[in-house]
């Protein structure tokens, strides 16, 4: 995971950093007649996430029933690897993806600086989004918040057994019932994991790397290995799984440990050479919209900015979770230690 994470980054960086120069911010813009006739004459947005597949499919599928005519192309791998993929892509003169989205904000102050985003501006963007959601600029916004919890199954641990913190994760008893993500392929863990080793300090991951974890790739993971009953506790993994897996039955429950919660915004945005751009308009629009909003929310589990969006009353208020933020810039400049690190500690 090092080494493909250094690899992309070394292609980035060696088309020159901070030489972008940027025009005025666009003025929002609305889905007009004449953009739903230009992006159906396209028929075709290509949309590279991070979003677990059947949400991200999901909101496809409402746009295509929105806009009859359109296609909606899902390429869905971990955050990290979209971004290598960019990466790849854009040094090479390949330009397959037109909107793209991941969980790990750092990506997009790279994607900016190389300038190879498109400013664009949805109206609901510009009306209801808050500042710190959206780039100064117009080149991103929050499409998705996203939690980074523990977890475990009601019906194999009592609820005075489950871990209540995560120094609780080290006690020798949950030695080999842990299941994890990894920093290299998620970007909520990558954010969490930042967050975490500036809470409790490295020192915390060396002990629990020291517990027999099962190690997995995306943060979407790990709610479904305690699904098919594979280990009883989630170490870290996204929220938004568990809601799905709880909507379906599973006796699953998250924990908000009295240290705080990592939140990750998943920012979304044009790519500056998007084969369709009417098409990608469009559906950079509809993203934002009410309706995408609310089905996030509804059948994703995620949680968004937009105000007027309801959550489900099952589920835990923003307001009464402590949450951790974590600087972008910060996170980006930490990436390959946090790397090092995990790979020394998880040796993985």
């Amino acid at each position: 995971m090092t080494r493909m994470r250094i690899a992309a980054v070394a292609v980035i960086a060696s088309l020159g950093w901070g030489h972008a120069v940027w025009a005025a911010v666009p003025e929002p813009y609305q889905a007009t007649p004449d953009l739903v006739s230009a992006a159906t004459k396209e028929g075709l947005v290509v949309y590279y996430t991070s979003t677990d597949v059947q949400v991200a499919e999901k909101l496809g599928e409402a746009f295509e029933k929105k806009y009859p005519g359109m296609k909606v192309q899902v390429e869905r791998a971990g955050s990290e690897r979209v971004y290598q993929r960019i990466g790849q892509e854009y040094s090479s003169g390949i330009h397959n993806a037109d909107v793209i989205e991941t969980s790990d904000a750092s990506n997009f102050l790279v994607f900016k600086d190389q300038d190879w985003l498109m400013p664009a501006v949805p109206e609901d963007v510009a009306k209801l989004w808050p500042e710190k959601d959206r780039d100064p600029d117009g080149m991103y916004a929050a499409f998705r918040a996203t939690l980074t919890v523990m977890a475990y199954r009601t019906d194999l641990v009592k609820a005075e057994d489950a871990p209540k913190t995560w120094k609780d994760l080290l006690d020798p008893k949950y030695k080999g019932k842990l299941v994890k993500s990894h920093p290299g392929y998620s970007g909520n863990v990558m954010t969490a994991t930042y967050a975490l080793s500036q809470l409790l300090g490295w020192d915390y991951f060396q002990k629990l790397g020291q517990q027999s974890v099962m190690q997995v790739q995306s943060s979407t993971e790990p709610p479904k290995v305690l699904a098919q009953g594979e280990r009883p506790i989630e170490a870290d993994g996204n929220e938004y799984n568990v809601f799905i897996l709880q909507d379906k039955g599973v006796p699953i429950k998250a924990i908000y440990p009295p240290e705080g919660t990592s939140i990750a915004y998943g920012n979304a945005a044009i790519l500056k050479y998007a084969p369709h751009p009417n098409a990608a308009k469009l559906f950079y629009s509809f993203m934002f919209s009410q309706q995408a909003q609310q089905l996030n929310d509804d059948i994703g589990g995620l949680r968004s900015v937009r105000p007027d969006v309801k959550e489900k009353s099952t589920r835990t208020p923003l307001s009464q979770i402590k949450i951790i933020e974590s600087n972008p810039s910060a996170v980006r400049d930490a990436v390959e230690d946090i790397k090092q690190k995990y790979e020394q500690y998880f040796g993985t």
